[in-house]
């Protein structure tokens, strides 16, 4: 397993007014998706590249392009919609997946309530997408219901993550890289990450 925390200027901008109590649920929702865009960049660095012809409005011309049939995006329920339109304006055509699960709140483990993705996934990666990796539960039960299916490849995106998440994950997938924009420093006794940025579903969705 690979661990990348994005380090940039912008992201840590962008994160210092995602954290903040005062921050809106309309900002906060465009926030989470503008760093859905600039991870999902640096999740497909590596994407290959297929050689394709072109015109241009002055001649034709062998150029590269992804191949976005090869990809499928599947955010865990609620929270990782709320990365959707970030994702979906870099790969538009990629098929969206979803997994469906909720928090015990005395266990704190997750429940699987839907699922449900494309028919080919055998022939796609799979970026699973959460805001959060707190526990890493709900990451570890979603990666192996897709792992059923046999893709390509998963690679896990969460805007933070906690340490003991992160553990939890690489004992359990450790073939799974991780792009997160931040690791934070715990979680508290109440499995929420600290420093943290709260719920993040109720924020999303103005439910707090």
């Amino acid at each position: 397993m690979e661990v990348i925390e994005l380090k940039h200027p912008l992201v840590e901008h962008k994160l210092a007014i995602l954290r903040d109590k005062k921050t809106g649920t309309k900002e906060f929702r465009e926030l989470v998706s503008e760093l859905a865009t600039i991870l999902c960049y640096e999740a497909m660095k590596d994407a290959k590249l297929e050689e394709v012809e072109i015109e241009t409005p002055i001649q034709k011309m062998k150029t590269k392009k992804i191949n976005e049939d090869n990809y499928a995006f599947v955010p865990i329920l609620r929270a990782g919609t709320g990365m959707l339109d970030g994702i979906i304006q870099v790969v538009p055509n990629a098929k969206i997946g979803h997994v469906g699960m909720y928090r015990d709140e005395e266990t704190f483990k997750p429940n699987v309530y839907f699922f449900k993705v494309p028919k080919d996934i055998a022939q796609r990666e799979v970026l699973i997408l959460d805001p959060m990796l707190a526990t890493g539960g709900s990451a570890i039960d979603a990666i192996s219901q897709i792992k059923l299916r046999s893709p390509r490849k998963i690679v896990f995106m969460c805007i933070i993550a906690a340490p003991e998440g992160l553990e939890a994950l690489k004992k359990a997938h450790p073939d799974v890289d991780i792009y997160c924009a931040s690791l934070d420093e715990k979680l508290n006794d109440d499995a929420y990450i600290i420093p943290g940025l709260g719920d993040a579903g109720d924020r999303i969705f103005g439910t707090k």
